[in-house]
């Protein structure tokens, strides 16, 4: 077990290494979702990093409609884990899914976020924003923010994945801002919008196929 242990932080530390040396457009094809983490701490300095590469990230008019709220303790990682179970739990009822895999999917979600080393919660936050007249324009101003939240997100995987770590992105928050928000005290001005996990990967994951690129190009002028 030892042998093992000492093969993977090796395999790990050698991987980290490696990437290193990678080009921007090697980082984005080697960004993989990785659900299973190593139980192993992650630098205070590499969390820094990744949000200073979310600050970055384009935003409408500057305004950077984004806060970060980063998770490390193991009481508040479960705390939160519970309350968001429990909501799940509710929701897959209504689905019509019978218990034993509603037991099975709330335990795996409940092991992915108490089981990672680091997790991140980004938040949509709006205050500030330009205020137009009509509901229009309001919802666009709204989406706008929303996909600047998007880049904030990808340049703190780009970063994860240059500096050895890997992440999950969980989209759960979204379908229960007001439980995320009322678990960990939030400002009510903050919408939780995602859930990463931060971390090492346990075992490699299995990447999907990307679509031909002559496919996504819908005109070429």
């Amino acid at each position: 077990m030892q042998a093992d242990h000492e093969a993977s932080e090796k395999s790990t530390t050698a991987s980290a290494t490696g990437r290193l040396s990678l080009s921007l457009a090697e980082i984005i094809r080697g960004r993989r979702s990785v659900r299973r983490l190593l139980d192993r701490p992650v630098a205070r300095e590499h969390v820094l990093m990744m949000l200073e590469a979310a600050r970055w990230a384009p935003s409408p008019h500057g305004r950077q409609p984004w806060r970060f709220v980063v998770l490390t303790r193991a009481d508040v990682k479960h705390a939160l884990a519970k309350a968001m179970g429990d909501e799940w739990r509710r929701q897959l009822a209504l689905d019509g899914q019978d218990t034993a895999t509603i037991d099975l999917r709330v335990r795996k979600s409940y092991e992915r976020i108490t089981g990672a080393p680091v997790v991140i919660l980004p938040c949509l936050y709006t205050v500030g924003l330009d205020i137009y007249p009509d509901d229009v324009r309001n919802a666009a101003e709204v989406t706008m923010a929303v996909q600047s939240l998007g880049c904030a997100i990808q340049n703190m995987l780009l970063t994860a994945y240059a500096l050895g770590l890997d992440c999950g992105w969980m989209c759960a928050p979204l379908f229960c801002p007001d439980v995320v928000t009322a678990a960990l005290d939030l400002d009510p001005a903050l919408t939780p919008h995602a859930l990463i996990t931060v971390g090492y990967a346990a075992v490699e994951p299995v990447r999907r196929e990307r679509l031909p690129l002559e496919t996504l190009i819908v005109r070429f002028d």
